[in-house]
């Protein structure tokens, strides 16, 4: 669906009337192409005194191509830089906060369009004492207002490296900042990500990141479903797609264009579970990945809806889920290093009128990550989610005009996203070399200002 007032912003008629009128001002923003280096302009890398990631992120930028910005020639009013990441783990009370102010003030203005911010913090519940815990938590609200104070398609973000870390650490928080400093994260900003420690393993190539990886994708032949299934294949894997018998001639058309194979099965049925692991069993002998995409609408205020109504959506988006999980996990068919990923709403963090149904199903999902990461991180097996807001999808082009541009405009980037901002996403939280983040809710929505 075409956002015709984006691309009237984007004229020249249209930023003069924006500039003319405080109109909201949707910048162009900067998606992943293959081959597009991580930034078009150099990092500027800061620490705080006593940080502990500034060496190894150094070298894991230098490693991925990021050209790092000379400190010496920062003072001068003509730098740009792609990307600010500063080390915040040495911050350990509140007068240590300063020196945010320090590295960020200089240089709020440097940025170049879709430009990124990635603050590095240690998590609290780890920190030795309450000011350092107090001091960490509070680089939350920097990354957020920074995230919506840049503008121009900037993005800001907050990554808590657990200090008791391993190999796999550091391989995912590799991972982290391909994603966060790329065109993949476009539409990803005001986000709180935790990397710990698990069997985490970097691609002999970044360039097809889950390379010999089979991957199942629920509710694959439209929409976010039909872009994650690109996505993944792109990026190296053998795509399980399913969706309902009903959709099978769409279903088989994206089989067919990324060469996986599909599999049409109504997830509600009482044998599907076991009909599904059947055939991973036979055809793949196991799936590393699972991507709970499939969901359903069946929206009314909860005064008009029908018990159907609120069963279904509870049933699709929820409890399939679970009990596809209790038989893939039973038998085990996901291996150690395996990851599952599930899709979550915005809806289910802040709710939505006329939408008790679906939120609270993706409100589930959220429950369901928090409870489930803890114990499938002992058999070596991630489990996280996404939160997609408003993405322009043949859904969204149902609602209402009004809404939906409320929808649209919302948000940090003052659009709505796109079904490949999401798939990106899961892409990331996919691949191989972030084992080591596990029961994270990533939301995909511009930076929302509701529920963000």
């Amino acid at each position: 669906m075409t956002d015709r007032y984006a691309s009237f912003v984007q004229s020249a008629a249209g930023r003069a009337l924006v500039k003319r009128l405080g109109l909201p001002d949707p910048p162009r923003l900067r998606r992943h192409q293959p081959g597009d280096p991580l930034l078009p302009a150099p990092a500027l890398v800061g620490a705080a005194t006593g940080g502990r990631l500034a060496e190894p992120v150094g070298k894991i930028l230098t490693a991925a191509g990021v050209e790092l910005a000379d400190p010496a020639a920062t003072t001068t009013a003509a730098a740009r830089f792609g990307a600010l990441v500063y080390d915040a783990t040495g911050i350990t009370d509140s007068t240590g906060l300063r020196q945010l102010y320090d590295f960020f003030h200089p240089h709020a203005r440097s940025l170049v369009p879709s430009g990124r911010v990635v603050v590095l913090g240690t998590p609290p519940a780890e920190c030795d004492s309450p000011r350092e815990a107090t001091a960490q938590r509070a680089l939350e609200g920097l990354t957020r207002s920074i995230g919506k104070e840049f503008g121009r398609g900037v993005t800001a973000q907050l990554v808590y490296v657990t200090r008791d870390g391993d190999a796999g650490t550091l391989t995912s928080l590799d991972a982290t900042l391909r994603f966060l400093l790329s065109g993949r994260s476009a539409y990803v900003s005001g986000q709180v990500i935790r990397v710990g420690t698990g069997p985490a393993t970097a691609p002999a190539d970044w360039d097809r990141p889950l390379d010999g990886q089979v991957v199942l994708v629920t509710g694959a032949a439209r929409g976010i479903g039909a872009a994650l299934a690109r996505v993944l294949a792109r990026d190296g894997a053998q795509v399980v797609a399913l969706d309902v018998p009903a959709a099978g001639d769409a279903l088989a058309a994206v089989a067919n264009e990324i060469g996986g194979t599909a599999v049409q099965l109504d997830l509600t049925a009482p044998d599907a579970p076991t009909r599904l692991a059947d055939h991973l069993a036979g055809r793949h002998g196991r799936v590393d990945v699972v991507v709970h995409n499939a969901g359903i609408t069946r929206d009314k205020t909860l005064g008009r809806m029908d018990a159907d109504r609120w069963d279904q959506v509870i049933d699709v988006n929820l409890s399939s889920q679970e009990r596809i999980n209790d038989v893939l996990l039973e038998r085990e068919l996901i291996p150690a290093g395996g990851r599952l990923v599930s899709v979550s709403s915005i809806a289910g963090i802040a709710g939505n009128r006329g939408q008790t149904n679906y939120a609270t199903s993706k409100a589930g999902v959220i429950g369901l990550v928090d409870s489930l990461a803890p114990v499938l991180r002992e058999r070596g097996i991630s489990l996280n989610a996404v939160a997609p807001g408003f993405i322009e999808t043949r859904l969204t082009a149902r609602i209402p005009l009004v809404v939906r541009e409320a929808g649209r405009r919302m948000n940090s980037m003052a659009q709505g996203g796109l079904p490949v901002d999401v798939a990106e996403t899961i892409g990331w939280l996919a691949w191989p070399a972030s084992a080591a983040l596990t029961g994270n809710v990533v939301r995909v929505c511009g930076q929302s200002l509701l529920g963000a």
